[in-house]
C-alpha cells in the first residue's frame, strides 16, 4: 500500500493509519464499551430504562450534529487541525462524563461525544481518501474498518470485565485519556492532504468557506438522485446492526436475564460476521466493479434479513436471531465501504463537504431509525425486535438500484476541489 504523496515518510503514514485506527476504535468504544453498564448507569440517575437506547441514539445524532459544518471547515481550514479539535472535543466529553451527577447531563455529554465520530467521518476518511489510491483506500477503509469493529466484537466482553473492578465513571475517564494518545499520534503523524501536489501533478486546493455558498453546495447535493440513495442504503442497510448495538442490553439482560458477560459473548458471533465480510470484501475488490461487489452481497444480507424476519412469526430462540443477523452481517460487511465509496464520488464537490452530508443522512437514518423501532417495541421481546429490524433493513432495497447506476467512482486522479 503506497502514498500518493512521496514525500511524506513511510514511518509518518503509518503512525498516521494508527492514530486514525485509535480515534475510530475509541469513538466505537465510548458507545459499545458502556452499553452493558448502562442499566446501572439509569439505575445511579434514577433514571427510567428508556435512556438506555436513547443514550446510544443520542449519541449516533451528535454525529450528525456538526458535520455539515466540519466537512467544509476542513476543506477550508485543512484536514489535520479539524481532526485534532475533533479528539480534543471527543477525549474532553469523556473525562467529563466521570464527574456527571444527572441522566441529562451524562445524555448531553454522549451527544458531545458522538460529534467525535462526525469528525472521524468527515474528516479522516476524506484525507484517507486523498492519501491513497483507489483500490489502497477502499481497501484500507474495509481494514480500517475491522479494527473498528473489534470494538462491538469486544467492548460488551471487555466492558463487562472491566466492570468487575472498575464502576463506570473509570471507564470514561480511561477512554479521556486514551483520547489523549490518540490526539498526540495525530499532533506528530498525520500530514496535511490538502494544498499539497499528487503523483500525476494535480494540486489539491483549499477551498474557501461561505456559509451561504455551503448551503447552496448542500442543496445541490441533494438533488444528485444518486448520492441521495446511496447515502440513504448506507444507513438503513446498517440500521439492524446500531439497532442490535441499542437495545442488545434490553433485551438480552433484562429480557432474557442473561449476565453482562454472557451479553457480552452474544455479540461476537454478529460482529465477527461483519469481519469476515470486510475480508471477503479485501479479496474480491481486484474481481469486480464496485456495483457489482455490492450486489453480491446483497444475497447474504437479504437471506439473512429475511431468515429474521421468519424468526418474528416463529420462534423467540436467541440463536436463531443471533445466526439470522450473522448472515446479514456477512453481506453488510461486503458492501459498506463500497457503497460509501460511491457515494463520495457521486458527486464532484469536494469531499471534506461530500462526506460530511453522507455521514449526516446515513447516521441520521441510523438514530432516527434505532429511536423509531426502538419508539414501536422492538425492546419488548426478540420477536418484536425481530420484526423491526427486518423491515428497516428491507427498506434499502427500492432505492439501491438507482445508487448502483452507472460507473462505479472514479479514479484517484478523478479528485475536484
Amino acid at each position: 500500500m503506497s502514498s500518493t504523496h512521496p514525500s511524506i515518510r513511510p514511518a509518518r503514514i503509518v503512525g498516521f493509519c494508527l492514530a486514525i485506527t485509535l480515534f475510530e476504535l475509541l469513538t466505537y468504544m465510548a458507545s459499545d464499551m458502556i452499553m452493558p453498564a448502562m442499566l446501572t448507569v439509569v439505575h445511579d440517575f434514577n433514571a427510567d430504562a428508556r435512556h438506555v437506547p436513547n443514550a446510544f441514539n443520542l449519541y449516533l445524532i451528535g454525529g450528525v450534529c456538526l458535520q455539515w459544518l466540519i466537512g467544509p471547515l476542513s476543506d477550508r481550514l485543512g484536514r489535520r487541525p479539524m481532526l485534532l479539535f475533533g479528539c480534543l472535543l471527543f477525549g474532553t466529553a469523556c473525562a467529563a462524563a466521570f464527574l456527571s451527577q444527572t441522566i441529562e447531563a451524562f445524555n448531553a455529554l454522549r451527544l458531545i461525544q458522538g460529534m467525535g465520530l462526525g469528525f472521524v467521518i468527515a474528516v479522516s476518511y476524506p484525507a484517507l481518501q486523498e492519501v491513497f489510491c483507489e483500490a489502497d483506500a477502499v481497501r484500507l477503509m474495509a481494514l480500517l474498518g475491522n479494527v473498528a469493529l473489534l470494538s462491538p466484537l469486544l467492548a460488551p466482553l471487555i466492558g463487562s470485565l472491566l466492570l468487575e473492578w472498575f464502576n463506570w465513571r473509570q471507564l470514561f475517564l480511561g477512554l479521556g485519556l486514551s483520547a489523549a494518545v490518540a490526539w498526540l499520534g495525530l499532533f506528530f503523524c498525520m500530514p496535511e492532504t490538502l494544498a499539497t501536489r499528487r503523483l500525476d501533478g494535480t494540486r489539491l486546493a483549499l477551498v474557501p468557506f461561505a456559509f451561504t455558498h455551503t448551503l447552496q453546495r448542500y442543496l445541490a447535493l441533494l438533488r444528485n438522485g444518486k448520492f441521495v440513495c446511496a447515502s440513504l442504503a448506507l444507513g438503513l442497510m446498517s440500521l439492524p446492526l446500531m439497532a442490535w448495538i441499542g437495545l442488545a442490553p434490553l433485551l438480552l439482560i433484562e429480557r432474557q436475564g442473561l449476565s453482562t458477560v454472557e451479553y457480552g459473548l452474544w455479540q461476537i458471533p454478529v460482529f465477527s460476521a461483519v469481519i469476515v465480510g470486510n475480508l471477503m470484501l479485501d479479496r474480491l475488490l481486484s474481481l469486480l466493479t464496485l456495483p457489482r461487489l455490492i450486489r453480491l452481497a446483497l444475497w447474504p444480507y437479504c437471506l439473512g434479513l429475511l431468515a429474521v424476519l421468519a424468526m418474528a412469526f416463529t420462534t423467540d430462540s436467541l440463536v436463531v436471531l443471533v445466526a439470522a443477523l450473522a448472515l446479514y452481517a456477512v453481506g453488510l460487511g461486503m458492501s459498506n465501504a463500497a457503497l460509501y465509496r460511491i457515494a463520495l464520488f457521486s458527486s464532484d464537490d469536494s469531499k471534506g463537504l461530500v462526506s460530511a452530508m453522507v455521514g449526516m443522512l446515513s447516521i441520521a437514518v441510523m438514530g432516527a431509525g434505532g429511536w423509531l423501532v426502538a419508539t414501536l417495541g422492538a425492546g419488548a421481546n426478540l420477536q418484536s425486535f425481530a420484526l423491526w429490524i427486518a423491515i428497516s433493513g428491507l427498506l434499502c432495497l427500492p432505492i439501491l438500484p438507482r445508487a448502483l447506476r452507472g460507473n462505479a467512482s472514479p479514479t484517484s486522479s478523478s479528485y475536484h476541489h
